[in-house]
């Protein structure tokens, strides 16, 4: 009965966040362009899930996990506020790269926040088109599609479903 209970607890507990980070950073690095990242980054932050939606008003929330090289260092979560023309809702996957310790300091400080010159390389993963966190994008040219580090960090990201048009201001805290 004891097994019985146990198998149970285990199939309706479902993943927890360390299985997402992993199956999230496995997809990661299926795409040649983010591959060099993980090799040559100091650290990086990983997002299993973002959900994002708005109506006017938008918001987004994510938890996720920050890594020193390959060890994890602790917790995360990112909050982003949205003003403008904006509808719908979509959930993404969303990776943050460190270039070196300032970067890393900078972003694992307390609340940080996104420069608005600081942007998402949308990735496609498979045959499917893709969203960026800054609005609806498509796109399965790998060749015009790679990241740079902006202010110390590249972001990357991939949608996992969902539709939402968008013409915003936005601030993100990490």
């Amino acid at each position: 009965m004891k097994k019985v209970l146990l198998i149970l607890c285990l199939l309706i507990s479902g993943p927890t966040l360390a299985d997402e980070v992993q199956v999230t950073i496995d997809d990661f690095k299926q795409a040649p362009q983010v591959k060099p990242f993980f090799k040559n980054s100091y650290g990086y932050a990983v997002f299993p899930t973002v959900g994002k939606g708005g109506l006017g008003i938008g918001g987004s929330y994510g938890e996720g996990v920050v890594f020193k090289g390959n060890q994890r260092m602790g917790d995360t979560s990112l909050v982003q506020l949205s003003f403008g023309f904006q509808a719908g809702g979509q959930a993404f996957s969303e990776i943050v790269f460190f270039q070196d310790k300032r970067a890393y300091d900078k972003f694992t400080s307390g609340n940080f926040e996104l420069a608005a010159q600081v942007s998402a390389v949308v990735i496609t993963l498979g045959a499917q088109a893709k969203a960026s966190t800054s609005g609806t994008s498509a796109g399965t040219d790998h060749k015009h599609q790679h990241g740079t580090y902006v202010e110390g960090m590249a972001i990357f990201t991939y949608a996992k479903g969902g539709l939402m048009y968008e013409a915003v201001i936005g601030r993100a805290n990490a």
